[in-house]
């Protein structure tokens, strides 16, 4: 079992900065593909971002590339999303998850609890 738990959301105005964190515990945390997910009200979730085991390999979601950045901390058992440039259209809850080989589906193991990002016009 792998037990995840985000922070660091909130209300930001557009154009504004938020920087998400997911702490693990559990299993060894370098051994998971880690994701970030979100799901605005009446929408499906979708895929953000992911990073590979050691954090070489980065995805991102084209609507948020270039704004968006993913880092982990082994060490610390620790994934991050800062996200730059934030648009009203960024609003919804936002996943963090853990899985040993998906990168874009949501179809992963492990999920946390979710932590809500609202960004006001």
């Amino acid at each position: 079992q792998v037990q995840l738990v985000e922070s660091g959301g909130g209300l930001v105005q557009a154009g504004g900065s938020l920087r998400l964190s997911c702490a693990a515990s559990g299993r060894i945390f370098s051994n998971y593909i880690m994701g970030w997910f979100r799901q605005a009200p009446g929408k499906e979730r979708e895929f953000v971002a992911a990073i590979g085991w050691s954090g070489g390999n980065t995805y991102y979601a084209d609507s948020v590339k270039g704004r968006f950045t993913i880092s982990r901390d082994n060490a610390k058992n620790t994934v991050y999303l800062e996200m730059n440039s934030l648009k009203p259209e960024d609003t919804a809850v936002y996943y963090c998850a853990a899985d040993r080989s998906i990168v874009r589906s949501p179809l992963y193991d492990y999920w946390g609890q979710g932590t809500q990002v609202t960004v006001s016009s």
